[in-house]
């Protein structure tokens, strides 16, 4: 488990970078920043989460920097400092909507279900005859080299994804490296420890790209998830959303 740094090396190092842009050209600044934010656009299912929260937490504090060398070019009197504040408000509103963008699939999902015990949600006294889902544990193997395919042919599996005989190649996370299928193959999932978890629907050719969650185990065919071990897992329309929609 990687050990978290001391609150003071991150108030230094924000500090440096506030002063750097502060002491920067406004027009040497204003290109930075905006290639941290086109980085944080374009590449976010590529960014390791402490990468992009470090890219995140370069644009709030590089902001004011830029803004102080903003109004220092412009002469540093009222209309200056004016120009500035205004900057700050346009800026910091079209960071609260990137990052509204970039966390959009967590405000989809649903917030983890109360930690309730199974035998207290069984014997509940109101409510739908309740249903007894025994989920087959999923059977993961190393994604390297060719594996087995339930369908026939074998899986070629390499950094950035797999290959398969008829030619389909899944896209997966350069860190994946467990893939598993469903007992009759329908689904393909490969899983990374820090970016959740790919499904492949084969029969119906959809993807699902799942930030949090990880594979639970199968159901009639059918993946059910969960957040952490210790919560009650959720059959993927739940997860989507789409309660209403038979996923078979």
């Amino acid at each position: 488990m990687a050990r978290r740094r001391p609150v003071w090396m991150f108030a230094g190092g924000a500090a440096l970078w506030v002063l750097l842009l502060a002491l920067l050209p406004w027009w040497l600044g204003l290109p930075t920043l905006l290639s941290l934010a086109a980085a944080a656009l374009l590449l976010q299912q590529r960014l390791a989460a402490p990468h992009a929260a470090l890219i995140r937490s370069a644009l709030r504090w590089g902001l004011p920097g830029w803004l102080f060398a903003l109004q220092r070019a412009l002469g540093g009197d009222a209309f200056a400092w004016g120009a500035a504040l205004l900057g700050a408000l346009v800026g910091y509103t079209l960071l609260a909507g990137l990052e509204a963008w970039l966390d959009r699939d967590l405000r989809r999902a649903p917030a983890d279900p109360p930690a309730a015990e199974w035998p207290e949600l069984a014997h509940a006294p109101i409510g739908p005859p309740a249903e007894i889902i025994e989920l087959l544990p999923p059977q993961w193997h190393e994604a390297r080299g060719e594996l087995p395919d339930p369908l026939g042919g074998v899986v070629h599996c390499e950094p950035g994804g797999c290959r398969f005989d008829d030619g389909t190649r899944v896209d997966a996370p350069d860190d994946f490296a467990r893939i598993a299928f469903s007992p009759a193959g329908r689904w393909f999932a490969a899983c990374s420890d820090r970016r959740g978890v790919l499904l492949w629907d084969r029969q119906r050719e959809r993807r699902y790209r799942l930030r949090g969650w990880q594979l639970s185990g199968w159901y009639r065919e059918q993946p059910w998830l969960s957040r952490h071990e210790d919560t009650i897992p959720l059959s993927l329309a739940a997860v989507l959303g789409r309660d209403a929609e038979d996923p078979s």
